[in-house]
Parts: structure tokens; C-alpha cells; sequence
């Protein structure tokens, strides 16, 4: 199903927007938003993932040769592209992707003095978001003007967390961050769910990170977990999500199980 195909999509809920965010680098943001997406996409729903990150990796993630881009997000931002002229299709039929490059770096720069700058995303996106079940925005590990325009336009937020040493450090200082944006900017924001990754059951380790995890976020902190694995490490560099490059594999599996608990949330 294209992304101008609109007459054969309805929805049975409203469109739920989620900022994928943490400050922290490598603990899995790009590799949830592609995969996580195609599992919903997988399930019959229609899913819309915003690259939001300079690295641009959940474009590339998913197939998009950033190379042949006329134009990406950054153009809509802040050179009036319409953004629905930005949306690529990609390999799973119910998946798209408006894609970033690097010069979406620029961006934090040159929106600082754009008149209600924190709303330029929220603004793009109102146009678009209700031909969709789901809009993943994936944040870059930081927590500037990108990632504040995110949590304005979003509804509510999904934390990937590694399973290693100090993995809630910081977490502080985005929670902080969330509050402010509550305050000032968008009263309806909430931690929507926190996401364990690269977990190994096989390690001390990661059991004690996922208990001082559960007892920061009580319930918030999803049922499944994301093990690690060489396949969804490996999937990005072939242009698939996990669900595709390896089917049969306890990761894509993970994601699965996590599609479910995501629509049963959202």
C-alpha cells in the first residue's frame, strides 16, 4: 500500500505520535525505530518514521541511498518543502520514511531564530499524521533544539535503554528535559514505554540492569526485551529491518512480541 493510497487505509484508533529519545549514544534508537516499525508495518499497520538524527542511519537503515535525496527533512524545516513530497516507500509495504542527511546538522543552528521554533516539526507533521496508525520520530543523542522539537511534536516518548553499566545515567536529565516540555510546551507528553536493549540472560549483568530499570520506571518498562544479536546488528547494512534479513531469529522475534505489546498500549 503507497503512501498517496489514502482511500484504502482506515484507521481504528488515532494517529499516535512517539518520539524514540535518549541523550546516550548506541543504545539502540535507530535500530528500534526501523525495526519496531516494520513489526507494526508486519501487523497491518500504516507507520510513518521521521529520521531525525543528522546520521540519517534509519534512512539508510532502511535501503534509502541518501546519496540520491533531493531534498529531506532538513528542507522542510527550513526551506518550505512540503513534507508529504518527502516521504519515501520502503521495503515493508506498510512502512515510510521521511528521511534525514547530514546536512540536517545545520539545522539546530539556523532554527534558533525561527519564529516558535520548538513547533516546526509538530507543524509539519499535523499535516500528514492522520493517514497513519503510528509516527516514530527518531531523535538524535542529544537534547537540543532537534530533540526538544521532537518531544513538542510528539505524544508521548519510547526510551531505548542498554543493559550495561550506568544505564540510567542521564536518563535524569532527559526526564528533566520531558518535565519542562510538560510545562511550557506540550502538557500531554508522557513516557509512553522504555525499551531494554541488548539484553543477555546469560549475564548478571543485564538482570541487574533491568531490575534498577523496572524500579526508576515501574510499569512503564515494556514486557519484552531486545537480546543481542549479530543478525540485527548485520540487518542495517543490508538495507532491511531485522524482520526481513533474518525471520527466524530470536531478534526479529523480539520485535514482533514487542509489536503487539506497543498496539496493545498505543
Amino acid at each position: 500500500m503507497g503512501y498517496q493510497d489514502k482511500k484504502r487505509f482506515n484507521k481504528e484508533k488515532p494517529t499516535h505520535v512517539i518520539a524514540i529519545i535518549n541523550q546516550k549514544g548506541g543504545v539502540g534508537k535507530s535500530t528500534t525505530a526501523i525495526n519496531l516499525s516494520a513489526a507494526l508495518g508486519e501487523n497491518k499497520r500504516k507507520v510513518l518514521v521521521v529520521d531525525f538524527d543528522p546520521q540519517g542511519n534509519t534512512t539508510s537503515g532502511y535501503g534509502i541511498d541518501k546519496e540520491e535525496l533531493e531534498y529531506d527533512i532538513y528542507d522542510a524545516l527550513l526551506n518550505d518543502q512540503p513534507i508529504d513530497s518527502l516521504i519515501q516507500d520502503t521495503c515493508e509495504p506498510n512502512v515510510f520514511v521521511v528521511p534525514a542527511t547530514v546536512q540536517l546538522s545545520g539545522a539546530e543552528i539556523e532554527l534558533v531564530n525561527t519564529d516558535k521554533r520548538e513547533y516546526c516539526l509538530k507543524n509539519l507533521l499535523d499535516q500528514i499524521k492522520d493517514e497513519f496508525d503510528f509516527v516514530f520520530i527518531d531523535c538524535p543523542p542529544s537534547l537540543g533544539l532537534l530533540s526538544i522539537n521532537a518531544l513538542v511534536a510528539a505524544d508521548s516518548i519510547l526510551i531505548p535503554i542498554q543493559c550495561e553499566y550506568y544505564a540510567l545515567e542521564g536518563v535524569s536529565k532527559l526526564m528533566e528535559s520531558m518535565h519542562m516540555v510538560q510545562e511550557h510546551l506540550n502538557p500531554e507528553l508522557d513516557v509512553f514505554g522504555v525499551l531494554m536493549t541488548m539484553y543477555d540472560s546469560r549475564t548478571t549483568l543485564s538482570k541487574q540492569v533491568v531490575d534498577e530499570v523496572r524500579k526508576f520506571f515501574g510499569n512503564k518498562v515494556f514486557k519484552n526485551m531486545i537480546p543481542r544479536s549479530v543478525k540485527i546488528a548485520e540487518a542495517p547494512s543490508y538495507g532491511l529491518p531485522i524482520t526481513m534479513y533474518s525471520r527466524v531469529n530470536k531478534g526479529s522475534l523480539a520485535y514482533m512480541k514487542l509489536a503487539k505489546e506497543v498496539t496493545r498500549r498505543g
